[in-house]
């Protein structure tokens, strides 16, 4: 019983992890090899960044990017990874 107990709890803290870290249907995740401050060279850094991947990108301002003629919100995680900060970057599709 406590086995069971233990699994579906680690399995639930593995899917909110995953959740958090904005690994879901047709969201689009970013790590950035410099961390950025100044939130419009944090933009230009996402821009070149989808660019390399062939995207159309267009920043709309208010945190929007239009890519490949879709909204997306441009939502920021800050995480330790092993005791390094981590940016990651998670571009949401707008409803």
């Amino acid at each position: 019983m406590k086995i069971i107990l233990f699994l579906a709890i680690l399995g639930l803290c593995l899917i909110g992890f995953n959740w958090l870290m904005g690994y879901r249907k047709n969201h689009i995740t970013i790590d950035l090899d410099e961390r950025y401050v100044d939130f419009k060279e944090y933009v230009e850094a996402i821009q070149s960044e989808l660019i390399k991947q062939g995207r159309e990108v267009s920043y709309m301002g208010n945190r929007k990017f239009i890519i490949d003629g879709q909204t997306y919100i441009f939502i920021e995680r800050n995480v330790s990874m092993g005791g390094v900060p981590l940016q990651r970057t998670i571009l949401k599709p707008e409803k």
